[in-house]
């Protein structure tokens, strides 16, 4: 059994349909990305998943079983709006908020002071939350999830405000979770981040499945039969290519359906064509997401 299993969940707000069919599953110590543009119904389904709304169809077991009490203090949840205490000191908010998922005092006191260390936030604790730039009340937010120790975090859009020392920051606390069996739910627009660090996703749009799986079979089943090369001269007719195009200072090199791109490498090397890279062209996450989207091409 997964920490997350979702079975054709559905929610409706008056004549508004957010989420109309969506399954999916969380395997244990994956990173899992939950994708879609904007009102495509990604926190709703979030919102569900933590019962905080109640589908009006549809199954969920999280942990085992139905949300309880008790599961709450092994989640930990960051929402996209930042929900911090803004008039009181940075250090007192967090500690409060740790106490209502049931850390003890000394335990929680441990951990934030190594949390606020490697944040760069030590000190800045006595400081009102209203008082830090967004930068710093964003990983404040992470924070906050992370304190009491969560074996499942759901986090909405964590690299927001972030600069890039602290963008990479985030994502080095988010893979040692994982390496220790955490199981983290990651919903955001930034696709390169989703590219480093997941598993598996899951695109919704209008409230449906439109693309789940393994993020480098996903990547593979919407390759072209092309390749991508680079080198110092320019690239004469070859056979067995049927068009060459620039790309960021590569070429790409897009095959005829009986061409291999063997054979391709064989053609450049007899040719004693010096190739600084040769790689078979694989789409961004962010072109398979215009595509899925924008033209409907859900493989």
């Amino acid at each position: 059994m997964h920490p997350i299993e979702v079975s054709q969940i559905a929610k409706s707000f008056g004549d508004t349909q957010a989420v109309v069919d969506v399954s999916f599953d969380v395997k244990g110590g994956e990173i899992f990305g939950l994708l879609g543009p904007n009102g495509a119904g990604k926190t709703t389904a979030i919102r569900i998943v933590l019962d905080i709304f109640q589908p009006d169809r549809g199954k969920v077991s999280i942990l085992g079983g139905p949300m309880s009490e008790d599961k709450k203090d092994r989640i930990g949840y960051m929402p996209e709006e930042r929900g911090l205490y803004q008039d009181i000191p940075l250090e007192r908010c967090l500690l409060y908020l740790a106490s209502l998922k049931g850390t003890p005092d000394q335990k929680a006191r441990k951990t934030l002071n190594d949390y606020l260390e490697r944040f760069d936030l030590a000190e800045h604790k006595s400081k009102k939350v209203k008082e830090l730039s967004k930068g710093m009340q964003q990983k404040a937010q992470i924070i906050n999830t992370l304190l009491h120790q969560p074996e499942l975090i759901i986090i909405d859009e964590p690299f927001t405000a972030l600069d890039p020392l602290n963008l990479q920051l985030v994502k080095d606390v988010m893979q040692e979770l994982r390496a220790q069996g955490v199981t983290i739910i990651m919903s955001t627009h930034q696709m390169q981040q989703v590219e480093e660090l997941c598993d598996r996703i899951l695109l919704i749009n209008d409230g449906i499945n439109v693309l789940y799986g393994n993020l480098d079979e996903i990547r593979q089943r919407f390759s072209g039969h092309a390749v991508m090369v680079r080198t110092g001269s320019n690239l004469p007719e070859l056979p067995g290519v049927k068009d060459i195009s620039s790309h960021n200072g590569d070429f790409k090199l897009t095959l005829m359906e009986d061409t291999t791109p063997q054979d391709v490498l064989k053609t450049l090397t007899a040719r004693d064509i010096i190739l600084e890279k040769f790689e078979i062209a694989v789409p961004t996450l962010s072109e398979i997401f215009i595509r899925v989207i924008e033209e409907g091409d859900a493989k």
